[in-house]
């Protein structure tokens, strides 16, 4: 708040004084606006019978110490900078309610001081958006008034977006981690994942860790410690509407939220020293299959470890030139389940079926007969983990490739957390 130097009045007719005096009440009320909200309206009075025209108030409400409540909105203007919160402050006076709706009719929730002078929204004003500002204020004698504005955030240069597994609604395997694979790259991974909120129906411990994907973005996972249990109904909520990426990221622009449920536990245990794979529902035995994995010796052994069941595609076109094995084999394969990126399934290979049970003779994959593969393709869901062990294999599974987060024991799983 500010009083104008104005110059001095020269001698001039009692009405003329009076019509000057009235004219810089009027500019002082215009100045003040235009620097804050005001609760109380500033305005010229009429002539009064003492030939003195008034500054008058909206009701007369002031604040204690005789001033009017005087409420300040920041951001403001209209291309005010986003991803800070929305603020509000009373001056000589409390507020005691405050609503801030953006242009599609959205609210931001916030938290008022404890002494009642000040407001600030829980979350960050987006970009490229307008915002309302309702304010309701009291003067320490018990008046009450009102105060409005409105501020314009600048619009986003770039926008970051997310694709994320698994899809909302889906069931899933007990293995199933949430995954997210962002647009263009994060370097406030901080501030991304203090936005980023998972709840169950069982408080199912879990924890964040960033990773590079296998596409070479950036890529968050959130795994529980363990595998989870049954039944189990799992909720992110991505509030990431206004918050910054950082450089060359850009903004995120809107929220996502996802909901899945977990089915019943389903473990597909595959030996490969013995050439057999076993179906496990709930701890009992279903089946064992015999299987042929990768080839020893060379780039066309099976990884090993945990590998979580991607998608089941059906029949598809394999070409061994675009996993980087030359020319090995260009065919059509049946009731293929991914469960890398880097091309290993379990599918049918009738192919192969002299090895079957007997010798590892794929070029990486998980083979086994039409008739079990139709099988086992029935029985699995996404999620379901493919636990993978043998002497002669290419390693462990990495994080990235896939979803192979469960091949990082815990301590260093939550260490990958950008809040740890």
């Amino acid at each position: 708040m500010f009083t104008p130097l104005l110059p001095p009045t020269p001698e001039v007719p009692l009405r003329s004084r009076q019509i000057r005096r009235q004219i810089r009440v009027g500019h002082i009320c215009a100045l003040l606006a235009a620097a804050s909200l005001t609760a109380t309206g500033c305005t010229a009075a009429a002539d009064t019978p003492g030939g003195e025209p008034k500054a008058k108030t909206d009701g007369a409400r002031q604040g204690e110490d005789g001033r009017p409540v005087t409420v300040t909105v920041t951001p403001q203007g209209d291309r005010a900078a986003a991803g800070e919160p929305v603020r509000v402050t009373a001056e000589a006076g409390t507020l005691t309610s405050v609503t801030v709706t953006d242009d599609k009719g959205r609210t931001l929730a916030g938290t008022a001081s404890a002494d009642g002078r000040t407001w600030t929204s829980d979350r960050v004003a987006a970009p490229g958006a307008t915002y309302t500002v309702k304010a309701a204020t009291r003067t320490g004698g018990g008046r009450a008034g009102t105060a409005g504005s409105s501020f314009t955030t600048a619009p986003a240069d770039k926008v970051n977006k997310v694709d994320w597994r698994p899809g909302d609604g889906a069931v899933v395997g007990v293995a199933q981690p949430i995954s997210l694979v962002f647009d263009h790259p994060v370097e406030n991974k901080a501030a991304v994942e203090k936005q980023l909120r998972v709840t169950t129906s069982n408080s199912t411990e879990g924890s964040w860790g960033w990773l590079t994907d296998w596409s070479g973005k950036d890529r968050v996972d959130w795994r529980p410690k363990e595998y989870f249990e049954p039944g189990t109904k799992v909720t992110l909520d991505a509030r990431l509407n206004g918050v910054d990426s950082g450089e060359d990221g850009g903004w995120f622009v809107r929220d996502y939220k996802v909901g899945f449920t977990v089915g019943d536990r389903r473990i597909v245990r595959v030996d490969l020293d013995d050439k057999q794979l076993t179906l496990e529902r709930d701890g009992a035995v279903v089946r064992r299959i015999p299987v042929s994995g990768g080839t020893p010796g060379g780039d066309k052994r099976s990884w090993r470890g945990t590998a979580v069941l991607m998608s089941k595609e059906g029949t598809i076109r394999m070409n061994s030139e675009t996993v980087g094995l030359g020319s090995a084999y260009d065919k059509m394969v049946d009731y293929s389940m991914r469960l890398t990126w880097s091309g290993m399934y379990a599918h049918a290979a009738p192919w192969n079926a002299e090895y079957l049970g007997k010798a590892n003779r794929s070029s990486g994959c998980i083979g086994m007969s039409d008739p079990d593969a139709a099988w086992l393709y029935g029985q699995v869901r996404v999620g379901d983990p493919f636990e993978i062990e043998g002497a002669d294999t290419k390693g462990a599974l990495a994080p990235h490739n896939g979803l192979g987060v469960w091949n990082v024991d815990w301590a260093d799983w939550q260490a990958k957390s950008a809040l740890r």
